[in-house]
């Protein structure tokens, strides 16, 4: 359930009222006591930001030298609280200058309280937009002396904007060259074992997009997931060829995305804000495309030397590469002495860390660079104990330069998604250059030895 918070406090580190409202009347005005006298004074505010008090829950939250508190009487959305005042106090730093602190709330009072009116109502989150408020709350705070001048500019259809569903973009953007930038970026999280087995692997992805568009476009955005695509070969009465099709799972959207029309067509179809933004985030279980093959041998040869044999196999095409490849091979801590052999690269000992630390840095596809090493350890007369080798780490970054959605190349990502069309439609209409960049990186992928 949303909010529905009956006040809403604003105290000093002393404990001070600075300003409150109340929007229900199912608490007292005595409840800020009970919050000074059970947490602040029991300095307790540093172990849990929600404390129940007779029948009413506290949300708290320090923000610089100011402590935001919100009281409810029922059964909240702590998460929508805390986002709430997270969002608020970004939205006072946009009429404050980016200052927000005890001398801004007392120097604001008449601001704050009108801000308050609009952003919540009866108790229950409304519109925090900065840009939306700004266009009929025209009343400039008193800002920090290091504050840059605002830049923004009024646009004259506030009333669009607060009422209508596209708030996060206004009217009247005009750019001499229309663009859209679309990048796919994902993390690959594996642990393999010694023999090679896959023990765990996921990945997980997000899709930036920065738009610089004309007017009020409207985007469809189609992926090549199943779902999707079953749902439009019904609608085609078809089969459609499509290739490989992967499975999303947990998928979040930006709100600009129309979830009505995604749960009847299955497309990704939404009016963009203006600039840079998340549209999309996701996670993928099933049928990960590893970039990297890691086949580790260690070997113990008697109490004082061990021999290192790593190899690392790209699988993907031989047209892409991997940028800053970093592998990490575990050692005992009471080495003494290495020597490296590489066929790519540069290696080295870190004593700091106990790794021998091996760096590529622009790693082709389709090569099996190796390393071979041998460590020297110093001889101790007590019992050697065992060692317990943890896995070797990898990190890498795979990019793909930007390239026109319209062309055919192929490419590659870990969860094998990847963009089967960016269509851009306005009623001017005019001409749109798309660009697609795919971008893997390295979670935590770690592979036993």
């Amino acid at each position: 359930m949303p909010v529905a918070a009956s006040a809403i406090y604003f105290l000093n580190l002393r404990g001070d009222v600075l300003i409150n409202r109340l929007y229900r009347d199912d608490v007292g005005g005595n409840m800020v006591d009970a919050f000074r006298t059970h947490i602040m004074q029991t300095k307790e505010l540093g172990t849990c930001p929600v404390r129940q008090i007779g029948g009413c829950s506290f949300f708290y939250m320090r923000i610089s030298n100011v402590y935001i508190v919100i009281v409810v009487s029922s059964n909240a959305n702590v998460a929508c609280a805390f986002k709430f005042v997270v969002e608020a106090v970004a939205l006072f730093k946009s009429y404050f200058g980016g200052a927000f602190d005890e001398d801004a709330i007392r120097n604001n009072f008449v601001l704050i309280y009108e801000l308050l009116d609009e952003i919540m109502d009866f108790g229950y989150p409304q519109n925090l937009s900065p840009e939306i408020l700004k266009l009929y709350i025209t009343q400039e705070g008193v800002r920090s002396p290091f504050s840059s001048k605002p830049t923004d500019k009024p646009v004259p259809n506030a009333t669009l904007q607060v009422t209508g569903a596209v708030g996060w973009r206004r009217e009247g953007l005009v750019y001499k060259k229309n663009e859209v930038f679309l990048d796919i970026v994902e993390s690959v999280n594996l642990l393999m074992s010694s023999k090679g087995s896959v023990l765990r692997c996921d990945v997980t992805g997000k899709v930036l997009m920065k738009c610089f568009l004309s007017g009020m476009p409207d985007l469809k955005l189609g992926l090549n997931d199943k779902i999707g695509l079953e749902k439009e070969s019904q609608l085609k009465a078809r089969p459609t060829k499509s290739g490989k099709t992967i499975e999303l799972d947990d998928v979040t959207f930006h709100q600009c995305v129309n979830l009505t029309r995604f749960n009847s067509e299955k497309t990704v179809s939404f009016v963009p804000p203006d600039g840079e933004f998340e549209l999309m985030k996701y996670r993928i279980t099933e049928g990960v495309n590893l970039p990297f093959r890691v086949l580790p041998t260690i070997k113990e040869l008697g109490r004082t030397r061990i021999e290192v044999n790593v190899k690392v196999k790209s699988v993907f095409g031989a047209k892409m590469f991997a940028l800053g490849v970093v592998i990490k091979i575990p050692v005992p801590k009471q080495t003494a002495k290495t020597s490296f052999q590489v066929t790519s690269g540069r290696a080295k000992y870190n004593a700091a860390i106990d790794c021998l630390v091996w760096k590529i840095r622009k790693f082709p596809g389709q090569t099996e660079p190796t390393l071979s090493a041998e460590v020297e350890l110093i001889s101790t007369m007590t019992e050697k104990k065992s060692w317990t080798r943890p896995p070797i780490q990898m990190e890498f970054q795979r990019r793909l330069i930007w390239v026109i959605t319209h062309i055919q190349v192929p490419m590659f990502t870990a969860s094998g998604l990847r963009v089967r069309f960016l269509k851009v439609w306005e009623k001017s209409g005019y001409n749109t250059v798309e660009w697609v960049r795919y971008i893997t990186k390295a979670g935590s992928y770690e592979i036993r030895c």
